[in-house]
């Protein structure tokens, strides 16, 4: 599948719509992120029954400070509407394959409930201040 370019205007979209997507978030002057494109880019061949997708920092500076992108490449995984996975820099493919791998076995119910309950402490915490 190919690589979707998100922007503002298609990115809840794209989310909403896809179970599964990686996020390279990306800029064209930043050395490391053209050495990731690649690797991001035979992951996505690899792959083709997931989402990836690139967000241009630059050009979509509002999603990237929605995400308080501070460093790229930022890869970014979603799934069910979750960010399951952030972890600023390049990855080498194996790397990539291994977090793809991990992010599959997710139990995406346990997930969601484990935000429920760090919402509901933070909200404790919040109250009892």
């Amino acid at each position: 599948m190919s690589t979707v370019e998100l922007t503002k205007e298609n990115f809840d979209q794209v989310v909403s719509d896809n179970d599964f997507i990686l996020i390279d978030f990306w800029a064209s002057w930043c050395g490391p992120c053209r050495q990731f494109a690649p690797v991001f880019e035979s992951a996505s061949e690899r792959h083709d029954d997931l989402v990836f997708a690139k967000v241009d920092t630059e050009a979509q500076q509002e999603l990237a400070a929605a995400f308080e992108i501070r460093s790229i490449p930022t890869l970014m995984i979603v799934r069910e509407n979750v960010a399951v996975f952030a972890q600023p820099g390049a990855l080498p493919e194996a790397a990539l394959e291994d977090v793809i791998g991990q992010a599959r076995k997710l139990d995406m119910d346990e997930v969601r409930k484990s935000v429920e309950e760090a919402k509901g402490s933070s909200t404790d915490q919040r109250e009892a201040g």
